[in-house]
């Protein structure tokens, strides 16, 4: 089958008509349900991370056990005003307003990540996500996260940052928007995944929850922290620390009566980096689990796309 693109949710939700087949969730990883148990995700001060102090050694350690743990936390002191934070959602929220024919200007190619748009579409049985995306590639400063997540571990603070520093990565932003859907027992808005980056930043919707992670094979509501960043671990940072940190599994649930907008950032290596556990992780205690690989982006987006889990053809 020719890669294509699906059509743009909004167009299904506007229409009153019922979802297309293509978009019904029937996936192994548990029923869809928004009454979920709420997770307890841990809070880190990212202003302490760069702290000599006790308290920054505190924070440092906190920021290990939630990697580990459930593989993300609340950021907090993050340097991102609130009033800059409310600004984002509501550009974010007048684009995805615009008129459908406006909005199509921008669409992405399928050659092409950056753009408005869907799904590509590889596979005739392939399970559509009710979400509408746009994708922006920007260049962010990532490094006080990464240098503080390989200090954690004890090892050189570049470890991690080596991969993704500026000339050697990309930061995405991908605008989410999840319109009401009138099958949110059927249909999810994102199918169960884990990223493939190696750290994401999500700035939740201010009000409509819908995200939830799985831990210990329960999926869990993640609630929302007002202008907090939820930062999660991805596959490349997975493999990098040699699984001491967990990329997490997650899934983005619907809701009949409310539009649901997101913000999402990848720090992504870029792909012809090769990535592998670092070396002061693996040990006879700890035997080196993940393979070096290169390209790992695009070996993530085609088995996401299938509903696999990528990590797996890494591990040994």
């Amino acid at each position: 089958m020719v890669e294509s693109l699906s059509n743009p949710v909004q167009e299904l939700a506007v229409s009153g008509e019922d979802p297309p087949e293509k978009y019904v969730y029937k996936g192994e990883h548990g029923a869809i349900d928004a009454s979920f148990l709420v997770m307890e995700i841990p809070l880190i001060d990212m202003s302490l991370l760069t702290s000599s102090s006790a308290a920054g050694d505190e924070e440092l350690q906190k920021l290990r056990s939630a990697l580990a743990s459930c593989g993300c936390f609340q950021g907090i002191n993050h340097g991102l005003t609130s009033s800059f934070l409310d600004k984002v959602h509501e550009v974010a929220k007048q684009f995805f307003a615009l008129p459908i024919e406006e909005k199509q200007i921008y669409s992405r190619t399928v050659e092409d990540i950056e753009g408005y748009g869907n799904d590509s579409v590889l596979s005739e049985h392939q399970t559509l996500d009710w979400t509408d995306r746009l994708y922006l590639t920007l260049s962010l400063m990532n490094e006080l996260l990464l240098k503080a997540m390989a200090r954690s571990l004890n090892i050189e603070e570049h470890s991690f940052f080596e991969a993704v520093r500026r000339e050697r990565g990309t930061m995405t932003a991908r605008f989410n928007l999840y319109p009401p859907c009138p099958r949110p027992d059927l249909i999810l808005g994102v199918k169960p995944h884990a990223d493939g980056s190696a750290v994401t930043f999500l700035l939740q919707d201010r009000e409509v929850e819908g995200l939830q992670i799985m831990k210990d094979g329960q999926w869990y509501r993640v609630p929302i922290v007002p202008h907090a960043l939820l930062i999660n671990v991805g596959d490349q940072a997975e493999i990098m620390s040699n699984g001491e940190f967990k990329s997490p599994l997650h899934r983005v649930v619907t809701n009949s009566e409310r539009e649901r907008i997101t913000l999402a950032v990848f720090c992504i290596p870029e792909s012809g980096i090769e990535i592998g556990p670092v070396e002061e992780l693996i040990s006879e205690n700890r035997p080196k689990l993940y393979k070096n690989m290169k390209n790992f982006v695009d070996i993530y987006f085609q088995n996401y796309q299938q509903g696999k889990r990528p990590i797996d053809a890494a591990k040994i």
